[in-house]
């Protein structure tokens, strides 16, 4: 400690408090929750006195102070709030209020925000496991906090709720900034698209007609939950197309290598485009040479190119961002009596394609785009983990004295 500040027993300056109100004496009560990490209360659904077997519950007035008595080694403790007042918690989360002559009630509730604070109260805990500690009321109790005179208290309440709302605003900020790179390579996308002076031919012009260049994936009676098993040959589904690339941390299914050979003519090459022809219509990837061979399912359309015409990527960028794409499949889904589309749609999908050289230029700059736009997102991501670092540095500083 660097002040002449006291340290003194959490119950000299705090007592317990319980408004314990018969379950027998209203017909529901308005339950509220406590969440972990001192991220304050929630609101639960409302709970008839005919489904519990609580005696009684804990009614929640303003300014109290709320733990739960297996969680709050967790971080499960709040200052009750306006929006809380009268609200019901079940006997496990004791209440306390503070001697405002002494403890304002809002530097206690940032002071308990501090992880420290949890692992002080872990160690109070009783119990065998970290799922079986508990806190009683007379252990939190015995909390031992810095208290500097009321004032002293309000002044760090006043700087710590300005420096919060700061880092919060900059989070978010943060956040539209990561939102807007994703919309700007989107955008310069399809600037270019827009403006390319090109013949528009219809998507199923450019594929390879010895491999049935459009093919939607096997129908359920060729390929069912049935047939999955643990491990085996990958089959490819919808969660794993993603316009970043065909995402293989989404599970893959399995199946047995009989079954892939029963379903060869499903077999994915590299450079195939998979179309989603469900959920989010569209949505592509190119794929990579890791995942030669793998069968893709129903909701999945393969289009296998002519590479003597059109180059993937480019067709892969021109699905994602091309406004003629874009309005042909809106038209064709609002038409439909289910949402989806078929490979009849996705062959007359209209594409502007210039020259093999010209379309290799516009994806090697698109793709150097996207290279610093990625880059870009490296950099706010580690401006959000120090944004997020900056509280709880703030609340050590503020509760040592320092600020």
């Amino acid at each position: 400690m660097t002040n002449d500040w006291q340290t003194v027993e959490l119950s000299k300056v705090m007592r317990l408090e319980i408004d314990a109100v018969p379950v027998n004496s209203q017909s529901e009560f308005q339950m509220a929750g406590v969440y972990s990490f001192a991220r304050g209360l929630f609101k639960r659904e409302a709970l008839p006195n005919t489904q519990t077997t609580y005696k009684f519950f804990h009614r929640l007035h303003k300014d109290m102070f709320v733990i739960s008595v297996p969680k709050g080694w967790e971080g499960a403790l709040a200052r009750v709030t306006e929006n809380f007042n009268g609200m019901f918690l079940s006997p496990v989360f004791p209440t306390f209020r503070a001697n405002p002559k002494e403890l304002d009630i809002r530097y206690f509730e940032w002071y308990c925000r501090q992880s420290k604070v949890w692992d002080e109260l872990r160690r109070k805990s009783r119990g065998i496991g970290a799922r079986r500690e508990s806190i009683s009321a007379e252990k939190f109790l015995s909390l031992e906090i810095p208290l500097p005179p009321l004032d002293e208290q309000r002044r760090i309440v006043e700087y710590v709720e300005t420096t919060s709302a700061l880092v919060a605003n900059a989070l978010s900020l943060r956040e539209e900034a990561d939102l807007e790179t994703e919309i700007l390579a989107f955008a310069t996308a399809r600037k270019i698209f827009a403006n390319l002076d090109a013949e528009i031919i219809e998507l199923g012009e450019l594929v390879d007609q010895t491999r049935n260049g459009i093919q939607t994936g096997p129908f359920g009676a060729q390929l069912g939950s049935g047939d999955f098993i643990e491990s085996g040959h990958p089959v490819i589904t919808i969660g794993n197309v993603q316009f970043t690339g065909l995402e293989t941390r989404n599970k893959l299914k399995f199946i047995s290598k009989a079954k892939a050979k029963q379903l060869a003519r499903f077999a994915a090459q590299e450079g195939d485009i998979l179309f989603a022809r469900m959920g989010t219509v569209g949505r592509c990837c190119v794929v990579p040479k890791e995942a030669e061979g793998w069968i893709y399912n129903y909701h999945l359309i393969r289009v296998a190119l002519d590479k003597t015409k059109a180059e993937p990527r480019y067709i892969h960028w021109l699905i994602r961002a091309s406004e003629d794409i874009e309005t042909k499949l809106g038209d064709k889904i609002r038409g439909a009596t289910r949402e989806g589309v078929n490979s009849k749609i996705v062959a007359s999908l209209p594409c502007r394609v210039p020259p093999l050289d010209e379309q290799r230029r516009i994806v090697a700059y698109l793709d150097s785009v996207q290279a610093r736009l990625a880059s870009l997102r490296e950099l706010q991501s580690a401006t959000g983990e120090e944004l997020s670092a900056l509280l709880p540095s703030v609340l050590d500083r503020a509760f040592k004295g320092e600020m």
